[in-house]
Parts: structure tokens; C-alpha cells; sequence
């Protein structure tokens, strides 16, 4: 993980910088005082669930309206930073939140929690069908924490849902010499191929990466050819 939850880690230091650089001094200033909100409720101890949602809760669903949409994963990621969201409060915000909330919440996994606490929510965001949210759930924080297992089912699922295996973090690394991945990906396209169905593009340069790396070691096993793109 490239930062350490309590502190100001260059990546989201980097976010910021790049954020104000693109926002006008309007969306400047509620930025300021929303992260301001957020930072002043992250110090004190979080209140039973049924205490009424902090201040700053609400300005993460407003991030958009302020913002604009190109701009407001990267608002609510710094929102949950300065109030250094505890799983537990990743978690009630996502399960209150809209698509485009949860995803944001899951931009901010690797940025808040250490260990695998949060992965729940990557889970659970893999058992939709909203692109955005699977593509969100395979960042940094699933290449960290993810089991084997669950990590081929989610390489999987980008290529059931069409979602670029571009958006996997850290694919080369973990499906170096991956022979179950291998198997998985074979038996998904000759299933695709004997329906008459196409086999995703994304699917032979994924099955290249399990390759072992020793010139001796076995093959990857090659996809059935087909047509080189999805339906």
C-alpha cells in the first residue's frame, strides 16, 4: 500500500494538488471547509450508528453538485482521508451510498486501511454487474488483499462484464505463473467459443501473463482462437 492511514502520504498530498489545480475557487473553497469538517469529526471518537450523519458525511454526497463529476471520486477519496474513515465507517458509507459513492469509497481503500478489514466491501462490489464498481473493486487495495482464489474469480468477472483488464492492479505480478488462473481462463473461452460466442480480447493477453517465467517450465495453455473482441 503506498500510504500509511494517520498520515499525509504523498499520494494523497498529489491528489489534492491536482485536484485545486483543476477546480475554480468556487469548489476551492467548499473543498477547504468540507476536508476541514471531515478532519475536525475524525478526531474525535465516532458515535453510535444511529447517531445523525457528521456534517461531512453529507458533503460527500454533495462532492458531485460542488465539484463536478470528473472531480468528485477524488473530492470524496480526500473527504474520507481527513476524516480518517475507520472500516467501520467505510463501510456505512458505501451500504448508504449511491454507485458513484461506493466507487469512491473504494478508490479510498488503499489510502485508509492496512490490512484486509475492508474487504467485504470489494466483494461485495464484485458481486454487481455495475461496471464501475468492479473495475473500482480490482485497484490497489484487491492486489494487496485479495486470496488467490477471489482474486482470479474477480480477473474473471472483468472479462464476463467487459471491464478492461487495464483496471486489475498489479496483473502482471499476480498472475505470473498462475496455472489455475491459466486453467480458468482456457476452460472461459472454450465454453464462449463452443456457445458460438466471442472471446474477449483481453482474455489471450491475461492468459500470456501466467506464463512461468522459466524457459523450462510449461506453457500457458493457448485460448481457443476466435473472434478477438466481445460481443
Amino acid at each position: 500500500m503506498s500510504d500509511t492511514p494517520g498520515s499525509e502520504p504523498s499520494g494523497i498530498a498529489a491528489l489534492r494538488i491536482r485536484l485545486e489545480a483543476d477546480l475554480g475557487g468556487a469548489a476551492r473553497a467548499w473543498l477547504d471547509q468540507a476536508t476541514a469538517e471531515a478532519a475536525a469529526h475524525g478526531a474525535r471518537p465516532e458515535g453510535p450508528d444511529r447517531a445523525p450523519a457528521p456534517t461531512w458525511e453529507l458533503r460527500f454526497a454533495e462532492a458531485g453538485r460542488r465539484c463536478g463529476p470528473e472531480h468528485a471520486d477524488a473530492a470524496r477519496v480526500l473527504l474520507l482521508h481527513a476524516a480518517n474513515a475507520t472500516p467501520t465507517t467505510l463501510a456505512r458509507v458505501y451500504a448508504q451510498g449511491t454507485a458513484v459513492e461506493r466507487r469512491a469509497v473504494l478508490h479510498g481503500l488503499p489510502h485508509l486501511v492496512a490490512g484486509p478489514e475492508a474487504l467485504p466491501l470489494v466483494e461485495d462490489a464484485l458481486r454487481t454487474n455495475d461496471t464501475r464498481l468492479v473495475a473500482a473493486a480490482v485497484g490497489p487495495y484487491a492486489a494487496a488483499h485479495l486470496a488467490p482464489h477471489d482474486w482470479r474469480h474477480a480477473v474473471l468477472k472483468c472479462l464476463f462484464t467487459g471491464v478492461p483488464v487495464e483496471a486489475v492492479a498489479d496483473l502482471p505480478r499476480r498472475a505470473d505463473g498462475d496455472a489455475e488462473l491459466a486453467r480458468m481462463l482456457g476452460d472461459y473461452a472454450s465454453e464462449r467459443t463452443a456457445a458460438g460466442r466471442a472471446v474477449p480480447g483481453d482474455l489471450q493477453r491475461v492468459l500470456s501473463l501466467t506464463a512461468p517465467d522459466s524457459p523450462s517450465g510449461p506453457a500457458a495453455p493457448q485460448a481457443p482462437s476466435g473472434p478477438p473482441t466481445g460481443e
